[in-house]
C-alpha cells in the first residue's frame, strides 16, 4: 500500500477512535445526568461544581473554579448563586483581596455531595460492570497515554481554560 493509502487508513482509524470516545463520553454523561436528576434533583454542572469546591485546597476562588471546570466565570457565578440560594455553598471574601471570593460547601452541601459521590461511584461501576478488571485497567492506561500525548503535542488544560474565558 502506498504512502497516501496508509495516511488515509490512519485518518479513518483516528476518526473512528474519536467517534468512539465521543460516543462513550456522551453515553456516560447522559447516564450520570439522568441519575443525578432522578435520584437527587441535581444537574451535572451543579454536581461538578460541588465536587470541585470539595477538592483541596478548600475554598477555591470563582476564577479557580472556572479554570478547573473549563467554563467562563459568568457560568460559575450563575451556578454558585443558585447553589447559595439552595443553602449548599457559601461565598466568603478573601482576607487579603476583597475583590476575590472563595466558595465553600455548607454542612448541607457536604452531606448532599457525600451521598451523590457514593451514588456516582456506584453508577460508574455499574456502567463498567461488563468489562473484566484487566480491560478496565488497560482502558485506564490507554486513556492516560492518550491524555499525555494530547498534552505533549497540544494545548494544556490551562490554555484550554484560558481560551474559554
Amino acid at each position: 500500500m502506498g504512502r497516501a493509502g496508509r495516511h488515509e487508513t490512519d485518518g479513518a482509524s483516528a476518526l473512528a477512535v474519536w467517534l468512539r470516545l465521543l460516543s462513550c463520553s456522551n453515553t456516560v454523561s447522559r447516564n450520570l445526568r439522568l441519575n443525578l436528576k432522578n435520584d437527587f434533583d441535581v444537574t451535572l454542572p451543579r454536581f461538578d461544581l460541588m465536587a470541585q469546591v470539595a477538592r483541596e485546597p478548600l475554598g477555591p476562588s470563582l476564577g479557580e473554579l472556572s479554570r478547573r471546570l473549563l467554563v467562563t466565570k459568568g457560568n460559575i457565578t450563575d451556578l454558585v448563586v443558585r447553589l447559595e440560594k439552595d443553602g449548599l455553598v457559601e461565598r466568603r471574601r478573601d482576607d487579603s483581596d476583597g475583590r476575590v471570593q472563595h466558595v465553600y460547601l455548607t454542612a448541607a452541601g457536604q452531606d448532599l455531595l457525600d451521598a451523590m459521590l457514593a451514588a456516582h461511584n456506584r453508577w460508574l461501576k455499574e456502567m463498567l460492570a461488563d468489562l473484566d478488571a484487566g480491560k478496565v485497567s488497560s482502558l485506564y492506561q490507554l486513556l492516560g497515554d492518550l491524555r499525555q500525548a494530547l498534552h505533549s503535542g497540544g494545548e494544556t488544560e490551562d490554555e484550554v481554560a484560558a481560551a474559554a474565558q
